[in-house]
């Protein structure tokens, strides 16, 4: 099992979503939803895609926080 980050943005009237970590990975989608659904085929993809290429698999190195300000 492959496990990676996602960004999901609001992009004017739909989402985006890229993960760091696979360069060229990306997704967009009506609502939040459908963008991390999206994404999540498109991840899958990009890795199939790479296995099948007998290429590395990124290493998931990437991580978010949030943080509070005053």
């Amino acid at each position: 099992m492959y496990r990676f980050l996602i960004v999901i943005e609001k992009a004017g009237d739909n989402y985006s979503a890229y993960s760091p970590d696979l360069s060229g990975c990306i997704a967009t989608g009506a609502t939040r939803e459908d963008a991390e659904k999206n994404m999540s085929e498109a991840v899958k993809m990009h890795v199939e895609g790479l296995l099948e290429d007998n290429l590395p698999v990124p290493e998931s190195t990437s991580f978010a926080e949030y943080i509070a300000v005053n």
